[in-house]
């Protein structure tokens, strides 16, 4: 998900009051008549639009198969001038998170995003702090703004409240990609300072093998028979996506898009009746192992943990997108406006703004945000659109409302809930 989409374009609805946004909402109905029909709400409106900016393909483009794509090319110039920086340096990209890399301990699968941007590019690529959180990234541009080594993050994956707020800090260096155009204007900022890259719904990973009843809604995991057994999967002060996590499931329970207080409450009562495992950060690999039986992440990163413990041999895993509260989160992609590999960081984002680079996305179960471009244009297999769950009924709030609860969870954990998680390595 991440932070996926399918077949025919419909008129829809919206189930809240907020400005609708076509071109995203369009990818929704996608998602909801490939796997179950039904109407969902669109993603946040941003900035108006703004004109196609980057390098152009050297080569004349020759018409793809329908449902296939081609590899991306390199503009020339733009690959010679990144190969003589050498390195991309990159920060908070699990490999188990959207197709990224190779899955430890999973069937080893080289078509993932970093290792063919170096097959493409021939670049080397410095992998920093994986595990970090969105925050964590924005502190790395800072950290190292006067720094030009390999502690210095050229590029960030950030969730969409972080795209503005680095954009208002002079973090973010302003590009547009050769495919501009096909990213919605409503997913990007007017000056290329960050724009979307893909989404998800959040979901509930479950081991079966510890976890008799599976739960299938929010209002489950307040249930006594899954004490000790929730665990989020980042640190709600910094981790975007552990965030995200306590505003959703305050939807759920009598808060709306504009009130995350009740998810705090949330949280609080999943402490209290000791369901909520103090201090641990859960991932694919605590799930599988019973350390963190429950976990609650993006469906891309639930579906992409299955299928590698499966591969592993592991015990079967449960992903569940809960009943009520389902809630979807847009992440962006920007350069650092420090990057000390500038060409490099360019090269990475026409890569992943490429067909194949979306592609490759939505093979890790992310939806890549220029989806409905691909779909007009018959440039996604089959195979990968049956693969997508059912998220009809999905919200998603504005950048108001995002910066609003982003600031609220960051600030009020501690004195509400008062679980602290430990500072992720280097």
């Amino acid at each position: 998900m991440n932070d996926a989409r399918q077949n025919l374009e419909e008129d829809l609805t919206t189930t809240r009051s907020m400005p609708r946004l076509l071109t995203l909402g369009a990818a929704l109905v996608f998602v909801a008549a490939a796997c179950g029909g039904g109407t969902s709400t669109t993603p946040p409106a941003t900035q108006g639009p703004a004109t196609t900016e980057g390098p152009a393909s050297t080569e004349a483009p020759s018409q793809a198969a329908a449902g296939a794509f081609e590899p991306f090319a390199p503009d020339a110039t733009l690959l010679a001038a990144a190969k003589a920086e050498g390195t991309l340096t990159t920060i908070a990209l699990p490999h188990d998170w959207c197709n990224y890399g190779q899955i430890e301990g999973g069937t080893p699968n080289p078509n993932n995003v970093i290792d063919v941007f170096k097959a493409r590019t021939g670049l080397a690529v410095n992998e920093l702090s994986p595990l970090a959180g969105s925050g964590d990234e924005i502190e790395a541009i800072k950290a190292n703004k006067a720094n030009p080594g390999p502690q210095a993050p050229d590029v960030v994956d950030v969730g969409l409240a972080f795209g503005p707020q680095g954009k208002t800090d002079g973090l973010f260096a302003n590009y547009k990609v050769a495919e501009w155009d096909t990213i919605p204007d409503d997913a990007k900022d007017a000056d290329g300072a960050w724009y979307g890259d893909y989404y998800g719904v959040f979901s509930f990973e479950v081991n079966t093998q510890v976890v008799a009843n599976v739960p299938q809604d929010w209002s489950d995991l307040l249930k006594p028979e899954y004490k000790n057994q929730i665990a989020l999967s980042g640190d709600p002060r910094v981790s975007s996506q552990a965030i995200l996590s306590v505003y959703a499931s305050g939807l759920a329970n009598g808060g709306s898009l504009d009130d995350a207080t009740k998810g705090l409450d949330f949280f609080k009562q999943l402490k209290d009746n000791g369901n909520l495992i103090p201090g641990v950060i859960a991932s694919a690999t605590t799930v599988a192992n019973g350390e963190t039986p429950i976990s609650i992440r993006w469906t891309y990163n639930s579906l992409a943990g299955r299928d590698a413990t499966a591969a592993a041999g592991g015990p079967e895993i449960a992903v569940v997108v809960p009943k009520s509260g389902r809630f979807g989160g847009v992440y962006v992609q920007a350069i650092s406006a420090y990057a000390p590999h500038p060409n490099a960081a360019k090269l990475w984002m026409e890569f992943l703004y490429s067909d194949e680079g979306q592609n490759m996305w939505l093979n890790g179960y992310c939806v890549p945000i220029r989806y409905p471009d691909l779909v007009k244009n018959n440039k996604i297999p089959a195979a990968a659109l049956a693969k997508l769950p059912d998220v009809t009924g999905t919200v998603f709030p504005t950048l108001d409302q995002l910066d609003k609860a982003r600031t609220l969870i960051t600030t009020e954990w501690d004195s509400v809930v008062g679980v602290s998680y430990p500072t992720p390595a280097p």
